[in-house]
């Protein structure tokens, strides 16, 4: 059954969101401090798996896809390096990038658009949101008051805030935010990384926790670096597909 026309909600959550979780918990181990204690070489296991899965992932999903994907890979090289080495935000294990770390992210990315994209998701978009958007304002609280993650919840506002005004990424983006805030928590739970006590260590007017709430807020860069990357080698699909979606909305505007 394909996810995208799956008319089960839970089968397309599954598919998509589920299996990433569980990949989430079981790959990110292997780069943990329990498999530290196992071997030495702990995070080329997790290279080596996260190389295997998606490079399946990316041999079984359309021509598209795999064009996005590779896209946000190089986009990742590029934030990892400049977000953790040359700025400091946050601090791996062995104090690199790990290999694993920019194909995780076209991993997180692809499963989130598959999920957001599904037909009996989408049936399903305007309660979705709205339950995300209460959980998503409930956990940065929590956070903030209990943490005192003030980093994180400026960028959940900020978040929250743009979404305001993005109705049709909305869906996506608040799936994004609550799969980066599971990621962190498993990744920092392991050790695999850690976040300094403030936004960057150096202000210290943002008390950060580890992880912060709203990290996701970096992840625009990368979700719209992949579009404008795929706009600029697509224009004339791309052209198309805007003008498709103009008649849509004139039609049923004139029908209501």
């Amino acid at each position: 059954m394909s996810l995208l026309a799956s008319t089960s909600p839970w089968y397309a959550t599954g598919k998509s969101i589920g299996l990433l979780f569980f990949y989430l918990l079981t790959g990110l181990f292997l780069d943990s401090f329990y498999f530290v204690e196992i071997t030495e070489h702990a995070q080329w296991y997790a290279n080596i798996l996260m190389f295997i899965v998606t490079g399946i992932v990316i041999y079984t999903v359309p021509a598209r896809n795999k064009e996005q994907m590779i896209t946000a890979i190089l986009i990742a090289i590029i934030g990892e390096y400049l977000f953790s080495i040359v700025m400091g935000m946050y601090t791996y294990r062995l104090e690199n990038v790990p290999h694993y770390v920019p194909p995780g992210h076209a991993l997180v990315y692809i499963a989130v658009l598959y999920f957001s994209k599904a037909a009996s998701i989408k049936k399903h978009r305007r309660e979705l949101e709205i339950f995300f958007s209460i959980f998503i304002i409930i956990y940065a609280t929590v956070f903030l008051v209990a943490k005192n993650d003030v980093f994180g919840f400026v960028m959940t506002i900020a978040t929250l805030t743009i979404l305001k005004f993005k109705p049709r990424e909305r869906l996506f983006y608040l799936t994004m935010y609550l799969t980066v805030a599971y990621l962190e928590i498993v990744g920092t739970n392991y050790l695999c990384w850690k976040w300094p006590s403030t936004a960057w260590g150096i202000f210290d007017f943002l008390p950060s926790f580890n992880p912060p709430s709203g990290i996701s807020f970096f992840y625009f860069g990368l979700d719209l670096g992949c579009l404008w990357l795929y706009k600029q080698r697509h224009k004339v699909a791309w052209g198309r597909m805007k003008a498709i979606r103009k008649l849509k909305t004139e039609r049923l505007l004139s029908n209501s």
